[in-house]
């Protein structure tokens, strides 16, 4: 058997209580007039509105899936809160009918009832009738979050309570109080005033974007359980039909990078769809300042923020409650020398800001050249220069081996490239400043070369 698509089981469950109000309000309509019974009456006229809410209930959950478009960002689930407020405003205008005309009936003591066997029935089977509506709408209404099909349910079990209340009414009517009928039909009237409150109240809070009680603290609280979530700064909530739209703002360490970052906002998304699988969610991220933060993070964070590469080469020295600070700074090409300092000034300024500790920052400044270069590969030919830079390593007594060596020409100037084989017993300090001092030699040695990369593998 088909499984039936959400739209189309709303709409058959909203389809089915117009017919059956259609056949409520006939039968309470023609069995009312024939006894005269105002407690009928009004029962036919609760079902006249029910018959109306019904097929504006059917109306409102077929325009209510629609998906959003350019002119309803959110969608067309709040068709389905306009709609129960309609409704609402007809419930209490009835009421007022049926209240003044009871009224009036008591006073005047002019109206003949006639409660015989037809009156019994219909309301009987309105009962019958009313009982399986109102379960059937409200499985369908918690299994879609539909409020439209809520307050039709509700207005289907309030029925229940009303029809027993005439049928109580039309008893002491065929026992000889005939007056009893009247005030059936103020205890009906004031029984769906009371239920047209608790819809009306909440269609406004559902149109008033009203958040559930308890709702944001259970996302909040998901959210916070989230790993890489340091603080959840706002949740905003609003309902719209069957849909929860949630923003969330929530701060994350601002040394993540880019990708985990973006990783943990989709972990909260599914956390939220844990909780509430109908939410539509928007996350916001703010960066994080941990108290744990060290120096090197507060100093990488403040050259990048200036858009600039990551420093490198980043050294921090303590010594008498004092800290010292090296690192090389990459700027784009065509930055002036004094456009380079000013900024290298402002960087020392930020950083010893916001670190007073910090006695002194000394920035080694290099030029960087973000685009990509064309190159030409000059191993091949430029034998003299591999032979004198492969001749110049292997003098070292502490590199046992030159290879890959890689020669790449720019017009006159080079970029090598090349792998120095120690030995693997050396500590990695060690082969730091082997590498360090073989680079400040073949730099002083070769004037050409642009930049000089060296790779160290043991041996």
């Amino acid at each position: 058997m088909r499984q039936l698509t959400a739209l189309q089981e709303k709409r058959g469950i909203a389809l089915s209580s117009v017919f059956a109000a259609v056949f409520l309000t006939a039968t309470k309509l023609l069995v009312g007039v024939q006894t005269n019974s105002l407690g009928i009456l009004s029962e036919a006229a609760h079902s006249g509105l029910d018959l109306l809410a019904a097929i504006i209930t059917y109306v409102a959950v077929s325009l209510s899936d629609k998906p959003p478009d350019a002119d309803h960002r959110y969608g067309h689930g709040k068709v389905e809160n306009i709609s129960a407020l309609f409704e609402t405003i007809l419930l209490i205008i009835t009421c007022g009918w049926i209240i003044w005309e009871a009224v009036h009936r008591l006073i005047t003591r002019s109206a003949h009832i006639e409660a015989n066997v037809w009156g019994f029935l219909v309301m009987v089977v309105a009962i019958v009738v009313d009982i399986s509506r109102s379960r059937a709408l409200s499985r369908v209404a918690r299994k879609y979050g539909s409020q439209a099909l809520e307050a039709d349910a509700l207005h289907f079990s309030s029925d229940v309570w009303s029809s027993l209340t005439v049928l109580a009414g039309l008893a002491f009517v065929a026992l000889g109080f005939p007056s009893v009928d009247s005030i059936a039909a103020i205890v009906v009237a004031f029984l769906v005033l009371f239920v047209s409150y608790r819809l009306g109240r909440r269609t406004v809070d559902a149109l008033m974007d009203r958040v559930p009680g308890g709702l944001a603290e259970k996302i909040e609280g998901a959210i916070k359980e989230v790993d890489g979530v340091e603080e959840v700064r706002s949740v905003r909530l609003r309902v719209s039909g069957s849909k929860i739209f949630v923003d969330t703002t929530i701060a994350i360490r601002r040394t993540t990078p880019f990708e985990q970052a973006h990783r943990i906002m989709d972990d909260v998304e599914k956390a939220v769809k844990n909780l509430e699988p109908n939410a539509d969610l928007v996350v916001h991220a703010e960066p994080f300042i941990g108290r744990d933060e060290t120096i090197v993070d507060k100093v990488r964070m403040i050259v990048l923020n200036k858009g600039l590469r990551a420093p490198h080469n980043l050294e921090v020295h303590h010594s008498g409650g004092k800290y010292y600070i090296d690192f090389d700074v990459e700027y784009q090409r065509g930055n002036s020398f004094e456009e380079a300092h000013k900024l290298a000034s402002e960087i020392e300024d930020q950083i010893q800001g916001e670190v007073p500790s910090v006695e002194k920052v000394t920035i080694h400044m290099e030029e960087f050249v973000a685009d990509e270069m064309e190159f030409v590969d000059a191993t091949a030919v430029e034998h003299e220069l591999c032979g004198s830079i492969r001749a110049m390593v292997t003098r070292d007594k502490r590199v046992a081996e030159c290879t890959d060596l890689r020669v790449l020409k720019q017009g006159s100037r080079y970029h090598i490239s090349l792998t120095c084989k120690i030995d693997k017993s050396k500590t990695l300090e060690e082969v730091h400043r082997i590498i360090s001092e073989l680079e400040t030699e073949l730099y002083r040695r070769f004037k050409q070369l642009r930049r000089l990369t060296i790779h160290a593998e043991p041996t």
